[in-house]
């Protein structure tokens, strides 16, 4: 534990909010431009599925890593591998055929993810060892981690769609790399001493989790964020952009603005409710297993949201402006709701997690949460081609059901030590 838990709790905080700004930014810059660039959905959906993959495989031994080799370590590694990501991206020939093209950033999007979740990873791991111990200190911190960072990579989402309006594709990756190098000198320098420098000891077949109460949490996170990125990742941008768009270059510029700025919104809204968990769930004034049996609760709350949404689509029929609004209100609805039941999960997979193996359950659990994502993105393309909008909100409410069902298996104590 280090004696400057405060300082220390800072310095992790800033990588991963820069971290998290340029995935955001590169997140809307691949879609939007490769979507201009005429990749149907499916395609579009290939371009993050090795990002997501990387992160199962990245996440079951990251947490083995960090234990080994230390906390630090990994954090760095994700700068510096997000930055190798970016500059790997500049490189894309737009003479490459469509083949080609979508292997070469399928490859560089597995770099990102794999440093996505090393910077993930260790930043939630240092918060449990970092936090104060009384009261909720634990949720607190791990929601205001959490929560700031989701609106720094809602941010990102608006500064990517921008920098493509503006400056063009590779002028913006370039920049995004060499701000991101920057910030990983300065955290390299002003880093405080005193997180985990490893244990020599550590097996690798320690990683897979022996309590039962973070497998089924596992689970319940597999379609909880499967169920976000379902419409996320491919439907809704691809819905707006065919709504906004009158495919001439100034309406595709402000398409882009548009799209960004509601994708910004919802994350930045995401983060500001996740931050605010702890006091709207009371929880510095409830035990602990009345929040952790109300996970359930919350996520069947969730799934309303989607399915309510579905049907006013197929009974819309067509697009339409009040269709839109409509959307757009549901959609922030749906944020909301999805912040609470991920500061939740956020909180007690930390409160489940014993001090000795923090970093490889936090690393099943991301795990858990990049394999969600990756059902989700694969779906997202699949549900869109199928059966447009309309089929994604469907697959997020039954997805949702299948994380109640997880959730509802909580034993409902959270063990401490």
């Amino acid at each position: 534990m280090t004696d400057r838990p405060l300082a220390a709790y800072a310095a992790v905080t800033a990588a991963y909010w820069a971290f998290m700004l340029s995935d955001g930014a590169l997140r809307m810059l691949v879609l939007l431009h490769f979507h201009v660039l005429g990749f149907s959905p499916v395609q579009l959906a290939y371009l993050f599925l090795l990002y997501e993959l990387a992160g199962i495989v990245t996440n079951y031994s990251a947490g083995w890593i960090a234990a080994r080799y230390g906390l630090t370590r990994t954090l760095y590694a994700g700068l510096g591998l997000q930055v190798a990501a970016l500059l790997a991206l500049a490189l894309l020939d737009p003479g490459w055929a469509i083949g080609l093209s979508v292997a070469y950033v399928m490859a560089v999007q597995g770099a990102s993810g794999v440093a996505k979740d090393l910077a993930k990873m260790s930043s939630k791991s240092a918060v449990k060892l970092l936090a104060p111990a009384e009261g909720d200190g634990l949720f607190r911190w791990v929601a205001a981690l959490t929560g700031s960072k989701n609106a720094v990579k809602g941010i990102g989402f608006l500064l990517g769609a921008g920098l493509l309006a503006t400056v063009g594709f590779v002028p913006a990756v370039l920049i995004m790399a060499a701000v991101l190098a920057v910030i990983l000198v300065a955290v390299l320098v002003g880093m405080p001493e005193g997180l985990p420098a490893g244990r020599k000891g550590v097996k690798f077949t320690q990683v897979w989790s022996r309590e039962p109460d973070i497998n089924r949490l596992a689970f319940a996170r597999v379609f909880l964020f499967g169920a976000r990125d379902v419409w996320f990742v491919v439907g809704i941008p691809i819905y707006f952009y065919a709504v906004l768009s009158d495919g001439t270059a100034e309406g595709n510029r402000a398409a882009f603005f548009l799209i960004g700025s509601f994708m910004a919104i919802w994350i930045i809204l995401y983060g500001a409710v996740q931050a605010a968990a702890p006091r709207l769930l009371r929880a510095s004034r409830r035990p602990a297993p009345d929040l952790v049996t109300g996970a359930r609760h919350w996520v069947l709350a969730l799934a309303v949201v989607p399915a309510v949404l579905a049907a006013i689509v197929w009974a819309a029929g067509a697009p339409a402006p009040w269709l839109t609004a409509v959307l757009v209100a549901g959609l922030l609805v749906f944020g909301a709701l999805f912040a609470i039941n991920s500061a939740l999960h956020s909180w007690l997979i930390l409160a489940f997690a014993q001090e000795a193996r923090v970093t490889m359950d936090v690393g099943f659990y991301y795990m858990a949460n990049a394999a969600g994502r990756l059902l989700g993105t694969l779906l997202s393309g699949l549900s869109y081609q199928v059966g447009g909008l309309a089929l994604c909100l469907v697959t997020a409410a039954a997805m949702l059901g299948l994380s109640a069902v997880g959730a509802g298996r909580l034993r409902g104590r959270v063990p401490t030590g």
